[in-house]
């Protein structure tokens, strides 16, 4: 299930980045689309261009040196910034996409976006809301959050004699 979500937002990246890269030349913040609603229709249709956006050989099957191909064009359009933020959010998602594959397949892409889809579907109306997207990167950070520490046991002061 992470494959897909990792697979999508990796499609999202790519796709977004001249459009992140206009907001922030105007002073916008940029992600708009990723706010929207989405259908299970309109994951796997993005789901779809990704992979032909990947797939730079056209054989059907992504690789992960294709991958790792778009993901060092994308850092480079963004001007070789692999400090700024989210540096090495690509990388982990490209790294959870294959895991110890080395391709994935057009059936394989769109069931892990599948996936991710059906996950942040909370309320399985098959639609991703804005409200549905704050809700699970809340659930993230709670569960990221470290635990408080224990509280340490004070030694009874002693009696005088």
């Amino acid at each position: 299930m992470q494959k897909l979500i990792v697979t999508i937002a990796l499609g999202a990246a790519v796709i977004a980045t001249p459009v992140l890269a206009q907001a922030q030349d105007s002073g916008q913040r940029g992600g708009g689309y990723m706010q929207r609603d989405q259908t299970r229709a309109e994951a796997q249709q993005r789901a779809d261009m990704m992979f032909q956006m990947l797939d730079s050989n056209k054989d059907g099957t992504v690789t992960k040196a294709e991958a790792q191909a778009a993901l060092t064009q994308m850092e480079a359009a963004r001007g070789g910034d692999s400090q700024g933020r989210g540096a090495g959010r690509m990388q982990r998602m490209l790294d959870q996409a294959f895991g110890a594959s080395g391709s994935l397949t057009l059936a394989q892409f769109q069931a892990q976006a599948l996936a991710r889809f059906d996950a942040m579907d909370l309320n399985r109306d098959g639609t991703v809301t804005a409200a549905e997207r704050q809700q699970l990167r809340a659930q993230r950070a709670q569960a990221q959050a470290p635990a408080a520490p224990a509280p340490v046991p004070q030694a009874a002061p002693a009696k005088p004699q």
